[in-house]
């Protein structure tokens, strides 16, 4: 079958025709529900037995902004190969894919069920207490296992050709580490907070560090990304998550993944200015956010190292005070990717609910002005940072400042 995006009818029809999903003759529904900026996804149901799959299909282009912006289907391949090799290290965390089809740039794979978008739970303010745990558990796993430390490395080097992903790449390059720091066309940021933007725009020590981060994310293939690990790739519920969408997976620099977690935590933090009216209730949720981005990082780490000392298989990787240096080295790379994600989702094209939910202009800038001066003080700040309380001190801080400085203008 050439490609074509699906109607919901087809997507009906193609999924009776893959054995053993449903019993012959089953009658069959289908909605469409993607609300993301690249796909289709249809919910395809049996409602006289309630099983349910998910059919997600690439469009030739980014759907957020539409055929004007081309896209590779490619990415159909890139996502379901990464959902199988994560589904391998922890497959109670992502969904399983029953059936890919490179034409159609399609996959089926299971429905997630009663599980909701984590950003959303996060606006509402829920709280996850299994969520540090279990993210850490999906970081240590999928990062360590591909890289040359839990890797042969024949296996490693493969890897890296099966996920070359220039495409999305590219998009990430640019949104993340490039177009919000200049007057770029695809910026689209509130006008109230402009004087803030054109000062990060002019901050050379700032682009230089900002500089630095998106190089290595250019050169250095450590580990098997996800991607794009957002609090929107994650669903929840108070007992378990499950990791989606890793169609921006590649061999990159490991504290990228890491960082995207933390920094959208950080971006509820700054939005819960405007979230949540009542200051205690804000505040207790604040501190809610920032011991899970103590917890997150504290339980990855655990188990990275664990999973070092009894599994790796790079001799040198033995070599005494080894593990020391890279564990500081990737929790700065996590601290200055976190800065970048924060910077570019309050500045760039695609921005979050978190801040956008806001209805009032004024009160969403100051929430978008914390965020910047967070993001900012993370960048600048990371070669001084060897634990996860030094993240959160500098958020403390960067709030301290912020809140006394609004009450003396």
């Amino acid at each position: 079958m050439t490609y074509r995006a699906l109607t919901e009818q087809e997507a009906v029809e193609y999924v009776k025709g893959i054995p053993g999903l449903f019993s012959d003759g089953a009658e069959l529904t289908s909605r469409e529900i993607g609300d993301g900026n690249l796909n289709l996804v249809f919910n395809i149901q049996e409602p006289a037995t309630g099983k349910s799959v998910i059919v997600k299909q690439a469009l030739p282009f980014a759907r957020v902004v539409g055929e004007s912006w081309p896209l590779t289907i490619d990415r159909a391949r890139i996502e379901s190969e990464a959902l199988r090799i994560q589904y391998k290290y922890v497959p109670d965390l992502v969904p399983q894919v029953y059936h890919f089809d490179g034409e159609l740039a399609l996959t089926v794979m299971e429905n997630i069920g009663d599980h909701i978008i984590m950003r959303k739970g996060l606006i509402e303010g829920k709280r996850y207490p299994l969520f540090a745990k279990q993210i850490g558990r999906f970081l240590a796993q999928t990062l360590f296992f591909t890289s040359d430390l839990g890797a042969h490395p024949y296996d490693k080097k493969t890897l890296v050709g099966t996920f070359v992903n220039p495409e999305l790449c590219k998009i990430t390059e640019d949104l993340v580490f490039t177009d919000p720091y200049e007057n770029a066309p695809t910026n689209d940021f509130n006008p109230l907070i402009r004087r803030e933007v054109e000062a990060i725009w002019n901050n050379r020590p700032l682009k230089l560090e900002i500089a630095k981060l998106k190089y290595d994310f250019l050169t250095r293939s450590e580990a098997l990304l996800h991607g794009d690990l957002h609090t929107g790739s994650i669903f929840i519920t108070e007992n378990g998550l499950k990791a989606i969408d890793p169609e921006f997976a590649y061999y990159g620099p490991i504290g990228f993944d890491i960082g995207a977690v933390i920094a959208n935590l950080l971006l509820n933090y700054a939005g819960q200015h405007g979230l949540q009216k009542d200051q205690g209730e804000r505040e207790a949720y604040r501190e809610y956010l920032l011991e899970t981005v103590e917890d997150v990082w504290n339980e990855f780490v655990s188990q990275f190292v664990q999973l070092w000392h009894k599994h790796a298989k790079e001799r040198s990787a033995h070599v005494e005070g080894l593990w020391q240096s890279y564990v500081k080295r990737l929790i700065q790379d996590t601290a200055g990717y976190a800065g970048c994600k924060i910077l570019r989702r309050v500045i760039g094209l695609a921005g979050v609910a978190d801040l956008n939910a806001i209805e009032d202009d004024q009160t969403r800038a100051e929430s978008e002005r914390l965020a910047l001066a967070i993001g900012e003080a993370l960048i600048l700040g990371r070669g001084g940072i060897d634990e996860s309380t030094d993240i959160t001190d500098i958020v403390r801080t960067v709030t301290e400042r912020y809140y006394q400085e609004a009450t003396t203008v």
